[in-house]
């Protein structure tokens, strides 16, 4: 089935879950309770057929005509002449006196009314793109189940006749287990929003069905905007593949780069812990402006940290982040947690990857990227597939992660570490009076590194690394005992 068989619902990142959009000629279910997004889809679908000059229906029997365009105006929309919009007025409102005085139930009637009203107009309008709103209306008029699932089939077969793409609409208000149109429908679209406990409300919709057609499955993040829906499709890191060569690359310090086996590399990822103050992000930074000295292109997505800020520090540390953004070779990204959910910074991090040929990418801090995630199991999974896709790529990842304590027993807020491909663990430690800071490969992939613990230091010259610790015990717990001679400790100066 070709693409050209599928009528496009205009909104990119669906069209893609879809594999091209809702095919031609069949009877669609798009639930979701009221607020989630259903009447924005719909109006977009049928928008987007009137612009490839296709005739559109919108029946409405929930909201008035006037609602409706109104709800298009919000969007900046105006519904085109191929689109009309037809209001069922519910029957109950035509009730006479007389009729009210009448035993008869008029249920039966009224129905059967409803549908031949409906059936009169797609008649006389003979769309290609219909949009029923809503079905919990047509539920309340049949009463019982079976003369439901009847009517849903004689509007089914009624609208096959015409070969329109139909789009039924359900706010899941009625009878919420009732699954008669699940079965009826040739795919199903279920919508929700889900309120997190503080920030903005998080959407995501899912393809619970789609007859003889392959569909991206799972959860998929979306926003409304002005404008309608921004689908984020589900990354799935498998697809994307490039050829890119394995190479180390340097972090331009010998000692940190012996430290290291030799560099990172290239088309890997890695995570830098510790605790707050340590030079997290300098170390992450120093990275991304060693591949700018190397011509590449570098972006940073800072979760934690006020852009104007962290300039003014970096500056201090001897990196011109400013300098580098205006040039284009570094990209910055401020993100709020609060307002963004995993699939959205995912599709922003790709978007950056892809269209601007970027090679470097840092996340800084995966605390703040947790904070956006409230569900834990599935961060370390979005990490993943993010990783997996970044490394597909031949772009080179670098972490990091805030742990909670100082000195001593420090606890990581999120366990990514089996995640990364190299682990660089930082350290206060304290010695001859003084707290000092202490760095330390933990893992590597690929490739030998040394199992040393170094001393560091930052000044405005940036980042300097020391000969190994030898002569010292329990670094990494924070209190060392010294042994032996004078060991190479970097004098930090008065």
């Amino acid at each position: 089935m070709g693409m050209q068989d599928k009528a496009k619902t205009g909104i990119s990142g669906l069209d893609e879950i879809l594999a091209g959009g809702l095919s031609r000629g069949n009877v669609f279910l798009l639930e979701g309770a009221p607020g989630a997004g259903k009447t924005t889809l719909a109006i977009q679908f049928l928008m987007t057929g009137a612009a490839e000059g296709e005739t559109g229906l919108y029946i409405t029997l929930s909201e008035t005509a006037k609602e409706l365009r109104d709800s298009a105006t919000s969007h900046g929309w105006t519904l085109p002449k191929e689109i009309e919009v037809f209001e069922l007025i519910s029957p109950d409102n035509l009730l006479e006196s007389d009729q009210q005085q009448s035993l008869l139930y008029s249920s039966d009637l009224e129905l059967g009314e409803a549908t031949k009203q409906i059936f009169a107009e797609v008649e006389r309008t003979k769309p290609k793109r219909i949009v029923l709103d809503s079905l919990s209306e047509i539920r309340l008029l049949a009463q019982s189940s079976l003369r439901y699932r009847r009517q849903i089939l004689a509007v089914k077969h009624h609208f096959a006749r015409l070969g329109a793409t139909v789009l039924l609409l359900d706010d899941l208000t009625a009878e919420a287990d009732d699954k008669t149109v699940h079965s009826v429908a040739h795919g199903v679209i279920h919508l929700e929003e889900l309120a997190p406990a503080y920030g903005a409300e998080r959407r995501r919709l899912r393809i619970m069905k789609y007859r003889g057609q392959k569909y991206r499955g799972g959860f998929h993040d979306f926003t409304i905007t002005t404008g309608g829906l921004n689908v984020f499709p589900r990354l799935v890191a498998s697809e994307h593949r490039l050829k890119f060569e394995r190479r180390r690359l340097s972090t331009d310090i010998a000692a940190f780069d012996a430290l290291l086996g030799g560099g990172i590399d290239a088309g890997s990822s890695t995570l830098i812990l510790g605790p707050a103050g340590t030079g997290k992000s300098l170390i992450s930074i120093g990275f991304a402006m060693a591949a700018i000295k190397r011509g590449e292109k570098a972006a940073l997505f800072a979760f934690d940290e006020e852009l104007g800020l962290l300039f003014d520090r970096m500056k201090s540390l001897g990196f011109n982040l400013e300098a580098a953004q205006s040039s284009g070779a570094l990209t910055i990204e401020q993100v709020d947690a609060a307002e963004l959910s995993p699939g959205e910074f995912a599709h922003r991090v790709r978007n950056v990857v892809d269209t601007k040929g970027i090679k470097t990418v840092i996340i800084d801090s995966l605390n703040g990227y947790q904070a956006a995630m409230p569900e834990e199991n599935s961060l370390v999974l979005h990490i993943h597939e993010l990783l997996q896709y970044l490394n597909r790529q031949g772009a080179t990842t670098f972490m990091t992660v805030a742990q909670h304590g100082l000195v001593g027993d420090m606890q990581s807020p999120v366990d990514v570490t089996y995640l990364a491909d190299t682990v660089i663990l930082l350290r206060y430690f304290e010695a001859m009076g003084r707290v000092r800071r202490a760095i330390s490969v933990i893992k590597k992939r690929s490739g030998s590194h040394e199992t040393t613990i170094r001393e560091f230091t930052l000044n405005n010259q940036g980042l300097s690394v020391g000969e190994p610790l030898s002569a010292f015990q329990g670094v990494l717990r924070g209190v060392p005992t010294y042994s032996g001679q004078g060991d190479a400790l970097q004098d930090a100066g008065p």
